[in-house]
Order: C-alpha cells, then sequence, then structure tokens
C-alpha cells in the first residue's frame, strides 16, 4: 500500500496543509514542536482512529476553530480510495471512504494499515499495563477491524457497570438482580475482548521472539503472554464466560466497597520477559529498547501476513533513541519494503544512500515545504 498524499484541514497546528509523497521514504526535518508528529498522528488516525498521544478531538482541532479534517488518498493492490476523517471540537466525528459517509466506523478500519513507533513507545517496557493494553488494542484494530466494536461495546458496559456500582457504594442490600443483569453483559462482551488479545499475542509473539534473537546475537530469550484478570480455560467461549462471573461474584463485596470494577479485560495484563525475568526489572535501557524494536517489526510483519501487504511505517522521533546498531537494524529491515514516513531534527542519522533515496520536507510552525531555504 502506498499513500499518495495528505491533505490537513485546521488539524493541530496545521491550517491548510497538503503533501504528495514521492518516494517509498519521507523524511520530515524540523525543530520540536514544528509539527512534524502531528503529521504522523494524522496518518496513525486514518488508520486506527485513534492516537498514541490519548488525545481528545478537542484537543486535535487547531486553536480557534470547530472542525479538523483530515482527507488522504491511499493506493492498494486493490484500488485507490480516497479517505476522509472529520474531526468536532465538541467530540463528533465522521469518516467518509471514496467521498461516500459511512454510518458505521469499523467500515473505515482496515483501510489504512500502518504501524507507529514513537520514543513514547519505551514506555511499553517500563510504564504500567495500560499502555501495553492500549498497544495491544490499537494492533488488533488493524488485525480485525470488528474488534473496535467489540471493544467499545465492553467499554459501554464498563462504564454503566461502575456508575451503578459508584451509585450503591454506600447501601449493601444493592438489588442483585440488577448488577447480575450488568455482570452478564460485562461478561459476554469481556470474553470476546480477552478471546481476541489472547489470540493476537499468540501470533506475534513467535515473530517477536524471533525478531529479538535475531537483534540480540540470541543472547537473550524475549517471551510475551496474555495475563488475563479471568482463566481462559482452553479458550472456549462459555467455559470464559463462566470463569468470568464466578470472579465477579467473588469480588462482589470488594467491587461495592470500592464503587468500581476490578474483573475483566481492562485490568489485564501482557507480561513481556527476557530470559525468564520481567523485562521491566531486567538489564539496561538498551535491552528494553531491542525489545521494543522487536516487538514493532513484529507488528509490521504480522500485519504484512494478515492484510497481504505492507503496511505504513511511520517513525517518530526514534532513531535518536536508538544506537547505531538497532538504529541499522531498524534501516536495513526497512528499506523499500515499507512505506516509511520518518521525522528528526537533523539528517546526520541517515548514511547518503538512504537520504538519496528518500524524499526531504522541511516542517517549521505546521508548515511543510520541500527546500529549508524558504523557511
Amino acid at each position: 500500500m502506498y499513500l499518495k498524499n495528505i491533505h490537513l484541514r485546521q488539524f493541530r497546528n496545521y491550517q491548510e496543509q497538503k503533501v504528495e509523497f514521492t518516494a517509498a521514504k519521507t523524511i520530515l526535518v524540523g525543530n520540536n514542536a514544528q509539527g512534524k508528529s502531528n503529521l504522523l498522528e494524522a496518518v496513525e488516525l486514518l488508520a486506527t482512529l485513534r492516537s498514541h498521544r490519548m488525545a481528545r478531538d478537542r484537543d486535535l482541532v487547531k486553536e480557534g476553530e470547530d472542525v479538523a479534517q483530515i482527507h488522504a488518498t491511499l493506493e492498494r493492490e486493490t484500488g485507490i480510495s480516497d479517505l476522509t476523517l472529520t474531526l468536532r471540537r465538541n467530540g463528533r466525528r465522521s469518516v467518509a471512504l471514496n467521498s461516500e459517509s459511512l454510518r458505521r466506523h469499523m467500515d473505515f478500519l482496515g483501510v489504512l494499515n500502518a504501524v507507529q513507533f514513537s520514543s513514547l513507545d519505551l514506555e511499553l517496557v517500563r510504564g504500567g499495563p495500560e499502555g501495553r493494553r492500549n498497544w495491544l488494542d490499537t494492533l488488533l484494530i488493524q488485525l480485525e477491524p470488528v474488534y473496535a466494536h467489540i471493544l467499545q461495546q465492553y467499554n459501554h458496559v464498563l462504564r454503566q457497570r461502575n456508575a451503578y456500582l459508584k451509585k450503591n457504594q454506600d447501601s449493601p442490600s444493592t438489588q442483585q438482580s440488577e448488577l447480575a443483569v450488568w455482570d452478564a453483559q460485562l461478561a459476554t462482551t469481556g470474553t470476546r475482548v480477552i478471546r481476541r488479545r489472547d489470540r493476537a499475542i499468540q501470533r506475534l509473539a513467535p515473530i517477536a521472539a524471533a525478531w529479538h534473537a535475531n537483534i540480540s546475537g540470541s543472547t537473550e530469550v524475549l517471551e510475551i503472554k496474555y495475563a488475563p484478570s479471568v482463566p481462559l480455560v482452553q479458550n472456549q467461549p462459555e467455559e470464559v464466560q463462566q470463569a468470568f462471573l464466578t470472579k465477579i461474584q467473588q469480588r462482589a463485596v470488594a467491587e461495592l466497597y470500592r464503587g468500581t470494577t476490578l474483573v475483566g479485560p481492562h485490568r489485564d495484563e501482557v507480561e513481556l520477559t527476557i530470559n525468564q525475568t520481567p523485562a521491566r526489572q531486567y538489564g539496561s535501557q538498551g535491552q528494553q529498547r531491542t525489545l521494543v524494536l522487536a516487538l514493532k517489526l513484529a507488528e509490521l510483519q504480522l500485519i504484512e501476513e494478515v492484510v497481504k501487504e505492507p503496511p505504513l511505517l511511520l517513525l517518530d522521533d526514534v532513531l535518536a533513541e536508538l544506537d547505531p546498531s538497532r538504529q541499522n537494524q531498524l534501516l536495513d529491515t526497512i528499506q523499500d519494503r515499507f512505506q516509511t514516513l520518518i521525522t528528526t531534527t537533523h539528517l546526520s542519522s541517515f548514511d547518503s544512500q538512504w537520504l538519496n533515496s528518500s524524499q526531504i520536507l522541511f516542517v517549521k510552525a505546521g508548515e511543510i515545504i520541500s527546500s529549508p531555504a524558504t523557511l
């Protein structure tokens, strides 16, 4: 797949900006806070309808404006697609494919596939479980777009159940029959989330382990496991659902006391271990960076295997975080296999061969041009 162009209107710090992509690799050069990452975020939103910055829509709309729009033209083996995402300060989004408005957002997903790798991703290893869950969910949305709807259903039930628990926090004689309705819905929707997450990790884990062995010179063994708060019981949906309900009942008193749901995929963990030691506690920053690099390369490979075309790769200020050998590993893997958008503050990280085969754009204060002389 090849992103031919992107047009930003009132998005982040861009008033009106169109970019035509003329090479497999595009390097965006500029100082910090000029808008380089915003362009990559726009592509990510078209791919996943999510931002790794966890931004609200009102933050995506340019200051002083009510509406922002991202429009792009994508070429795939199946033909050319026009994608339009309209964001509003009040949070009401709309999407269109080939100028036709789509009622269901999940019909927009899966047209453009992209893997985002930013300096924030180093928190995947060091940070809390929420970051790892969000990473896995974003990957899953691209592997099977219906997952976005499944996750939305679960989060809706979770919010309703939490509101009910909060409201009845101080009344032990809560209507158990009403809570049982929420329990059943939580178990049904939650089981769908758990099973898909587990399946995705089982597919990703061996690919990531192979990349990790490659980068580390086979000196370390990476293992990735999905650790749900509910036993998976051979991944049979009815049994998982029953285990879910049993676990909820076991925690019923604690949930009422705390006024929140303590069981479900919103509390699950993705365990990352190197040589059987939790990666968070293991070794140097360099080893943690190797792990994240292996995860990202595995994402690229898995998406390519599933969608039968290489996804876009978005590298946001990440080369500066990697030492030369890891940089080379990444750049050698990319070559011209993946269309790649890279942000950087300077061009010294790239050798002449890379620079000669790349489109180089300069970004300053929400404007993108092909020559620094006019900035």
